[in-house]
């Protein structure tokens, strides 16, 4: 049983790691009818949603694209910067989705915000706790543990409905502007749905692992 659920655990992040790589790969080597970069996606539907403020710039490192709220900066890695490719167009919209989630209070984004500090330091204090609590057998400790981790398992969650709707942001807003057209909307969806599948396996993960010490939680407490 516990042969499997490792399995599931480490195989599941790392296929989605590889659809995404594949998927990208693929769909950044096809060329966009519309001729724009992705910098130029970015800005256009940036500025058909009066988001004149938001800057779009340049990222290193591999599909480090994203949105910060703080400074209002889509940051796009150099290849969708720069290349018209359907990959590129895709996650250059995505990005601005996020944009366009943030100027309009989208309620699971603004809770995700909420919830970024609260998920950062209980998720790392929370496997202190729990490895506490299992050699020492305690299940107060434990119990504390847990509490902790399923703050960031609430996190990984909120995050789902937020990367989903981005996505179909994106969607509406590159096919209205004519970013992208005919076969090219069905190769983008390709694209934006491997992106989500790391976020769905993130979430599992997640959860299967705060199931898996709840069970061993219940099982500490039967034996006292």
């Amino acid at each position: 049983m516990y042969i499997v659920y490792f399995a599931i655990i480490l195989l599941l992040p790392l296929y989605a790691q590889m659809k995404v790589k594949s998927t990208y790969k693929k769909y950044s080597k096809v060329r966009s009818t519309s001729g724009m970069t992705g910098a130029e996606v970015a800005r256009r539907i940036l500025d058909e949603n009066g988001l004149y403020e938001v800057k779009v710039v340049e990222s290193s490192g591999f599909l480090s694209d994203h949105y910060n709220p703080m400074t209002k900066i889509v940051a796009l890695s150099s290849h969708n910067f720069h290349e018209a490719s359907v990959a590129g167009a895709a996650i250059a919209a995505h990005e601005v989705g996020h944009a366009i989630q943030h100027k309009e209070a989208y309620s699971f984004l603004t809770l995700r915000h909420k919830l970024v500090p609260v998920a950062n330091i209980s998720s790392n204090a929370s496997w202190v706790f729990i490895m506490i609590g299992i050699f020492a057998t305690s299940t107060n400790m434990l119990l504390l543990g847990i509490v902790l981790l399923a703050m960031g398992v609430v996190f990984q969650i909120v995050t789902l409905p937020v990367e989903f709707n981005a996505s179909s942001r994106a969607m509406n807003q590159m096919v209205s502007l004519g970013v992208i057209r005919n076969e090219e909307e069905r190769h983008a969806k390709k694209v934006l749905s491997a992106a989500a599948l790391t976020y769905v396996a993130a979430a599992a993960v997640a959860v299967l692992e705060l199931l898996r010490l709840v069970l061993i939680y219940t099982g500490m407490s039967r034996s006292e």
